[in-house]
């Protein structure tokens, strides 16, 4: 006889999530229910094992953000990001569509919303999808974005960051997030990062700079790990 599977999963520490809604950014507002009451749904068998295979629909492979279609480069500093997605019992998720999507160096946005005066760049348009392997591994070659302000913010700028989203095995698993740049002076005063009161969680955000010398190439290297659920969860960002 079938039964409800078990809600396995403890819930969130607040200190963990970020606290909506964030002065000076109005989108949380339109993201999250800031004014409404959350209530618990139970999780059934369609939520944790579905949908299997996005791949034929999402069809990953756009992982080199820094070249256009047409072989041109994109202007800015190449970097290459890499990390390993895992679930909430830290095994590696294989084939979690890895989505990517971020300023240009000029910290513009390919994006008619963004009408800001900086240079668009026509080489690149500032988004891509990957496939993770059976070890979970993803990578993105791009270049680093740049800082932008916040229109109506009194003054705010954002640092250089890269929005992620990770679509594992479940629709449960979905991660909308982003990473930050180790060692970038913007950080500390990063609203969006610092709506997370715990430290240890905004440092989650943060991506691990690799060496120079383990570097094969004319570009720097990052690594970022991803974790979709459980204790040790990314902490999640609009």
């Amino acid at each position: 006889m079938l039964t409800d599977p078990p809600d396995r999963f403890a819930p969130y520490d607040e200190a963990g999530q970020p606290q909506v809604p964030i002065a000076g950014y109005p989108n949380t507002v339109r993201r999250h229910p800031c004014s409404l009451p959350l209530f618990r749904r139970p999780v059934t068998r369609t939520e944790l094992t579905g949908p299997l295979d996005l791949t034929p629909k999402l069809q990953p492979g756009d992982s080199n953000l820094a070249v256009s279609p047409e072989g041109r480069p994109a202007i800015g500093q190449l970097i290459h990001i890499s990390g390993r997605v895992l679930d909430e019992d830290g095994r590696p998720v294989r084939n979690a569509v890895v989505e990517i999507w971020q300023a240009n160096a000029a910290g513009r946005y390919f994006n008619p919303l963004d009408q800001r005066d900086a240079p668009l760049d026509p080489n690149f348009i500032g988004n891509g999808r990957a496939l993770t392997d059976a070890n979970g591994d993803y990578a993105f070659f791009t270049i680093r974005p740049g800082a932008y302000p916040v229109p109506n913010s009194g003054r705010w700028w954002r640092p250089p960051h890269v929005h992620f989203s990770i679509l594992g095995p479940g629709s449960l698993s979905r991660l909308v997030t982003q990473m930050y740049f180790p060692g970038d002076p913007l950080n500390v005063h990063d609203r969006l990062l610092n709506s997370l009161p715990d430290p240890a969680a905004r440092e989650l955000l943060v991506a691990r700079e690799v060496s120079t010398e383990e570097v094969d190439g004319e570009w720097l290297a990052y690594r970022h790990r991803l974790v979709l659920r459980g204790r040790h969860a990314t902490p999640p960002l609009p």
